[in-house]
């Protein structure tokens, strides 16, 4: 697949303006310098688009455009493409599991909850880009989507609660698009049950809001904290769908790339 320039990337985009509240926002967040990719069998006129953000990567158009090749580059991605696709991705990796998933949007406001005292909840900001690092390399993934902690932290769309330097929740747009933004949330495991991410994830919202935006929130249909948490924050179900965890390219497509 070849790396489409941001014009090119940009005159296709409409490709994905169709979709659910999730996967919309995950295709024009993309398009924002150093935070995703665009990629297509073709730089003018493609029969098929890819969009890819930190391990997420979305598929349009038509698989038969592409040879298996092309995807093994999107090894350990979590893919939203049509049914159509599915022989391709299964002869494009060796494993390829399917998640249902629950896509939310936000439909009731929320009387913001009080934190606990000597917790302070607040808009993040670029000096607090190594507090958000200190939350370890397994809640990377939580900035992930803006190219790092710095970038989240820069980006004016997180909120956290802190206790004085030390950030317990946080709550951010994971993918920022011009209709909907998507909303990722955790907390520290120590400060669980004390409705932190709660706070966070309600002032989030109302920024949103305040920006002409619909929150939205995705995650897994097993993932019953998550879908308690979102409920509580006034987001409702909109949509179910599936995506799939890729594992390694398959042996033989490996073999070509050798």
């Amino acid at each position: 697949m070849i790396k489409l320039s941001p014009e090119q990337a940009t005159a296709v985009s409409h490709w994905f303006a169709a979709g659910p509240p999730g996967a919309t926002a995950l295709a024009e967040h993309a398009l924002a310098p150093g935070v995703g990719h665009w990629w297509a069998d073709r730089p003018v006129s493609p029969r098929a688009v890819a969009v890819a953000c930190a391990d997420h990567l979305l598929l349009r158009g038509e698989p038969t455009a592409l040879a298996p090749l092309g995807l093994a580059p999107f090894t350990a991605h979590y893919v939203q493409a049509p049914a159509r696709f599915l022989p391709l991705l299964g002869c494009a990796f060796d494993d390829l599991v399917p998640w249902e998933r629950m896509g939310y949007v936000h439909r009731v406001p929320v009387v913001p909850s009080r934190p606990p005292r000597g917790v302070t909840v607040r808009r993040l900001r670029s000096a607090d880009a190594a507090a958000i690092a200190a939350l370890g390399p397994e809640s990377a993934w939580i900035h992930a989507s803006w190219g790092g902690a710095s970038g989240l932290a820069a980006s004016g769309h997180g909120w956290a609660a802190f206790e004085k330097d030390r950030v317990l929740a946080l709550a951010c747009t994971y993918f920022r698009g011009s209709g909907y933004e998507d909303v990722a949330c955790l907390t520290v495991p120590e400060h669980r049950r004390q409705r932190l991410a709660l706070a966070c994830v309600t002032a989030l919202c109302q920024d949103i809001a305040d920006r002409g935006r619909t929150p939205s929130w995705t995650c897994s249909r097993d993932n019953r904290p998550s879908r308690l948490l979102a409920w509580t924050a006034g987001f409702r179900l909109e949509h179910e769908y599936v995506h799939y965890r890729t594992g390694q390219p398959a042996r033989r497509v490996a073999g070509l790339a050798a």
